[in-house]
């Protein structure tokens, strides 16, 4: 499958890509531009859900599925084959599968007929989806159904360890940890961009801007993040991007469309004086991350990914869900000095989130599974900057 010794080639593939796709489409793209520039040798091919089968565009690769209703412009694929053959004619020596659905299936089934090793990313707690949708009851069927997903894959990647243990939890223990990174150059602190936008806000000096970013999903809770500003009194507002269209007429709310623009995000995040995040079950919770980068410490639930990756010296961690915890933990970080809060943020994300160190940590793992020269990783990785 090699066109020469020093070269390979790597499929990527998931059904979560789409126009207004959060976490999954970023690591994606970061991933195809970092392998742009350092990895030369080594040919990178996304294929995701598209009006039509065919190739847009170089390093992308499109099989025909119909749109899914209310979904944001998701497509559901449905023709296993069709994306197999499609996987197949890359002729990868990796494929990587960014969900365990059909482009799962199919991601295996091309690795059986290839010989080659096929590798699945835990993007989302499939057990916690289950339970926040339908309910608690559905507990060991979702169990079930996550170790029937998980099966076939030669190694699984967990982007923290919380979700690592979810999938050791099913009986899976192929798993290695892989914690996402952030663009440091988009993501940056931004002061004069800050006032700027918080004045076309209609913010007063002494108020609170509390934001969040996400899909408006039943799992990211934004009805408690509103219940939770309320509780801090009228001088606090949420900024809900891409989420907030069901509370634009609260008068705490400020609600924006969804931001495909990274730098116009970036602009939005450094201007809030907090992250909050209500979600107990993420696998790792690129938006904190990313606020983070920017100096916006974090107010989040000591649970899932979220509870990891929030240092304390970048935020506080509410003991549960609940809006009044979440409320007690905004009013802890609002006491603290501000600042430090907001420099100790950037110094932490930058210390261990960095998106070069997370590849090359992933082309090590890939190397392991492949022997390749192509995917081997460098003795040292780069540091990030401040």
């Amino acid at each position: 499958m090699q066109t020469s010794p020093e070269s390979a080639r790597l499929v990527d593939t998931t059904m979560f890509y789409a126009p207004a796709s959060g976490g999954v489409r970023r690591y994606l793209s970061e991933k195809s531009a970092w392998i742009a520039r350092a990895r030369p040798d080594l040919r990178h091919t996304i294929i995701v859900p598209g009006r039509k089968t065919g190739a847009p565009g170089p390093g992308l690769g499109y099989v025909r599925c119909p749109p899914l209703p209310l979904s944001g412009g998701y497509r559901l694929p449905l023709r296993r084959s069709a994306w197999v053959d499609r996987i197949v004619a890359e002729q990868p020596d990796l494929i990587e599968a960014g969900d365990p659905y059909v482009p799962g299936f199919a991601a295996r089934e091309a690795g059986r007929r290839l010989h080659v090793p096929v590798v699945g990313f835990f993007h989302s707690d499939l057990t916690a989806l289950a339970r926040v949708r339908f309910g608690a009851w559905t507990g060991p069927a979702a169990r079930r159904a996550t170790a029937r997903l998980c099966d076939g894959f030669d190694l699984l990647l967990a982007p923290s360890q919380s979700a690592a243990t979810t999938l050791r939890d099913v009986g899976f223990d192929r798993v290695a940890v892989m914690p996402l990174g952030v663009d440091l150059e988009v993501f940056r602190p931004t002061p004069e961009a800050s006032h700027r936008l918080r004045h076309q806000l209609g913010l007063a000096k002494d108020d609170r801007l509390l934001v969040f970013a996400g899909r408006p999903a039943p799992e990211k809770r934004v009805d408690v993040l509103v219940e939770a500003v309320r509780q801090l009194g009228p001088q606090a507002k949420l900024l809900l991007i891409g989420c907030g269209d069901r509370f634009a007429r609260d008068p705490q709310v400020l609600a924006l469309p969804f931001e495909a623009d990274s730098d116009r995000l970036a602009l939005w995040l450094g201007a809030a004086d907090a992250l909050i995040h209500a979600n107990p079950s993420e696998t790792l919770g690129l938006i904190a991350l990313e606020a983070m980068a920017c100096g916006t410490p974090v107010i989040g639930i000591d649970a899932g990914g979220i509870g990891e990756v929030v240092d304390v010296s970048a935020g506080e961690l509410a003991s549960d869900g609940s809006p009044e915890a979440l409320a007690r933990a905004a009013r802890r970080l609002f006491a603290r000095d501000q600042d430090a809060l907001r420099s100790a943020a950037r110094k932490h994300v930058a210390r261990h989130y960095s998106w070069p160190a997370a590849f090359e940590r992933l082309m090590g793992v890939y190397h392991e599974l492949t022997g390749l020269a192509a995917f081997r990783p460098p003795v040292a990785v780069p540091s990030a900057p401040l």
